[in-house]
């Protein structure tokens, strides 16, 4: 990918001085990863500042039996917050990432992101960064604390159109919850008729069930 179509995805590299964005063609190394592959693991260091050009990596924090709590995707354009943490303070991830699809990610060394903070571009950059995504972790723990898992459920679906192409487990991996709960809690959902089941495939019949149901 050309340094201008990286730019049109990461506008704050366009403002850079020329010498930060020579330094940053110099320095960062392209990655291709295939779906599914972990790009970064709990109590592992950080080896530099991942830029994604396309495909996403969903984080997860891991619990000791296997069960993940979804925290959040990177998409082209954004910028993983846990990343930019574990580098700030020199400490080892304490989450994982994996890509969900096929991805490529531009890696920016440690040393040559610490160089790019001293840029006010770049700082501010992250700082808005983490100001969005503690707001993102902040409804998280909202829901998770205040908010039903039947609830949190109903909201998942509304907010995934009206026929779904998923299965069980991953609408509980997403719920930070296991499959054999969701799946008791959308067989609930369709003797409501709130919606239809069929193999990997959830239909909404009542959306305004639904809404009530997530309201409630």
């Amino acid at each position: 990918m050309s340094t201008d179509a990286v730019a049109a995805l990461y506008p704050v590299l366009a403002a850079l001085p020329e010498a930060a964005r020579l330094r940053l063609g110099e320095r960062s190394q392209a990655m291709r990863l295939p779906a599914g592959t972990t790009v970064f693991d709990e109590r592992q260091a950080c080896q530099g500042f991942p830029f994604v050009l396309n495909g996403s990596i969903r984080v997860v924090k891991a619990a000791p039996s296997g069960r993940e709590l979804p925290l959040y995707r990177v998409a082209p354009g954004e910028t993983c917050v846990i990343s930019s943490a574990c580098l700030l303070g020199q400490t080892p991830y304490n989450a994982r990432g994996v890509t969900e699809s096929d991805t490529t990610l531009l890696i920016l060394p440690s040393a040559d992101f610490q160089a790019l903070l001293a840029e006010p571009t770049f700082r501010d950059f992250i700082f808005k960064l983490f100001a969005e995504r503690i707001a993102d972790l902040m409804q998280l723990i909202e829901e998770v604390a205040f908010r039903k898992l039947d609830q949190r459920l109903a909201a998942l679906l509304l907010g995934k159109g009206q026929r779904l192409h998923t299965t069980h487990q991953q609408l509980a991996d997403e719920l930070g919850s296991v499959r054999e709960i969701v799946s008791r809690l959308l067989k609930g959902f369709a003797a409501q008729g709130l919606v239809a089941l069929s193999r990997e495939q959830v239909e909404i019949l009542d959306p305004a069930g639904l809404r009530r149901l997530a309201g409630a």
